[in-house]
């Protein structure tokens, strides 16, 4: 059996699996906000309860935002901004006393869908988060990618560069401290505000986007046309993945991914982008939604 950790930036949650992928058991605690070492203090205490519970050791993995660096084992890039610059796979192997494994939470979202999800039996897998963040990962051949500089999938970082680079189309600023980056126009937050432009209504007022979508199928004229920009967006920014990687699947999740109008859209656009006369990649939904970050750190540690 595997134990699964998803720390996210509100919850803290652990689940077990069988070697079938079966959930056995599951657990959640609120994430203690902003405090290092009680996020350290409360994972270990949740895998020691699991543990008393079923009496035996686990492989551990463990999805996080941000990635390790290869230089200093430290964690960077995570917007849960506590962790960054923290030994966090270190502190954790010595609290628990054996081997953990730690990736991105996309990731781990990505090698839950490759392993057992939307993404089963394809060779070239990309797991792409679209919600408060965007982020993606990147599974070949049933493996994870990491890279040298643990970054493979980082796709949210990337410049996207918009039509007429004026108004709405300039670019934005990023928490990162860069401009323009895809996850500046393609966020659930992005979206909300995008809409609220085009329909010209206070930031105080925004629809969130599920509210947007759902106005959308209603015929709301300010909806469609903020959920066609988007569309073409994504679109736009997927391409460049096509160009490089070729993936088979690129599976959604997310807040923003249960917009259905994406599956029909996107694909729709992203030919004028694609450097081929067709489009064979398969854009999905993913099977195992919120339990898929879970489910891959699980794997993870299995891997």
């Amino acid at each position: 059996m595997h134990i699964g950790i998803d720390l996210g930036g509100t919850k803290i949650e652990i689940a077990l699996l069988d070697a079938a992928g079966a959930v056995v058991e599951r657990r959640r605690v609120p994430t203690p906000a902003g405090d290092y070492a009680g996020t350290v203090a409360a994972i270990i205490a949740l895998v020691q309860a699991l543990e008393r519970s079923r009496g035996t050791a686990q492989t551990i993995g463990i999805g996080t935002p941000g990635a390790v660096s290869r230089d200093t084992g430290l964690i960077k890039n995570s917007n849960s901004v506590c962790l960054n610059g923290r030994a966090l796979p270190a502190d954790l192997q010595v609290g628990l006393g054996r081997p953990v494994r730690v990736a991105n939470d996309a990731d781990c979202f990505a090698l839950s869908e490759a392993s057992d999800g939307a993404g089963a039996g394809a060779t070239v897998v990309m797991g792409v988060i679209l919600g408060t963040g965007v982020g993606a990962g990147l599974v070949v051949n049933g493996r994870l990618l990491n890279g040298p500089n643990g970054i493979a999938g980082e796709w949210g970082h990337n410049p996207l560069l918009l039509g007429t680079q004026t108004g709405r189309d300039t670019p934005r600023p990023c928490y990162c401290g860069r401009l323009g980056c895809v996850e500046t126009v393609l966020s659930g937050p992005a979206l909300e505000a995008d809409h609220a432009w085009t329909a010209g209504v206070l930031s105080n007022v925004r629809m969130s986007a599920e509210h947007i979508a759902q106005h959308a199928l209603e015929g709301d004229a300010s909806c469609i046309k903020a959920i066609d920009r988007y569309a073409r967006h994504l679109a736009q920014a997927l391409a460049v993945v096509i160009n490089i990687l070729d993936p088979d699947v690129i599976v959604l999740g997310g807040g923003v991914s249960n917009i259905e109008a994406l599956y029909t859209l996107v694909p729709q656009h992203w030919g004028r982008w694609v450097f081929s006369d067709s489009v064979r990649t398969r854009l999905v939904r993913n099977r195992h939604g919120d339990s898929s970050g879970v489910r891959g750190a699980a794997w993870l540690g299995r891997q």
